[in-house]
């Protein structure tokens, strides 16, 4: 397969398979787009769901960020990894979601794991019941302190902590520096430790 003349062999050859996915998605191997989707969909779709706490309004921005990698895709450059490029695009499209219906949120109503969720059944030698129960209260806590932080330093904690992303990349990601994303990254560990400082002799 042909690659753009702005892509040397060498280069190709070094990219991640998802930059050379899209290199063939430019040159019209349209089942390419359905292979990066497989490999990015439920991933992508967790980041939006933890950004704007709402499981339908992350699938269908999910949906619009693929939308959205197919119609750019002729402008793609492979000058950094692919999910950069990814995540920059979805967390534009979650910013802009929380900017529009910002009265419309309700930190409460779907969190990943509810308050008033029965304990999964566990097996012999596993946690009881009761250690169970307790996990999950502090996972609960954990994801409403991060839900509640400002949009855009819950994005960086999103990428750190869970997408685990370097700092440069979550700086391509969303198009700042990497200095400013270690302050962002500083200040929401600050809040998170005091909001949860409670739960280090639970």
């Amino acid at each position: 397969m042909a690659q753009p003349a702005c892509v040397s062999a060498a280069l190709v050859h070094l990219l991640d398979a998802d930059a050379e996915l899209m290199l063939r998605l430019q040159q019209g191997e349209l089942a390419c787009l359905g292979w990066l989707l497989e490999r990015h969909r439920a991933p992508l779709a967790h980041f939006l769901c933890r950004m704007v706490q709402n499981q339908a309004v992350a699938e269908e921005l999910a949906q619009d960020v693929f939308f959205r990698v197919y119609r750019s895709r002729a402008q793609y450059r492979p000058t950094a990894r692919f999910s950069c490029w990814l995540y920059r695009i979805a967390t534009n499209l979650a910013l802009n979601w929380l900017r529009d219906h910002r009265h419309e949120r309700n930190l409460e109503s779907l969190q990943a794991v509810p308050a008033h969720a029965p304990p999964r059944q566990l097996a012999d030698r596993r946690p009881t019941i009761d250690q169970a129960m307790l996990r999950q209260a502090r996972l609960v806590e954990v994801r409403r302190a991060v839900a509640a932080l400002p949009d855009m330093q819950r994005a960086v904690v999103l990428m750190h902590k869970y997408g685990e992303m370097e700092y440069s990349e979550i700086a391509r990601a969303l198009g700042c520096s990497t200095p400013s994303v270690k302050s962002r990254l500083f200040r929401a560990y600050s809040t998170l430790r005091t909001r949860l400082a409670h739960l280090n002799g639970a």
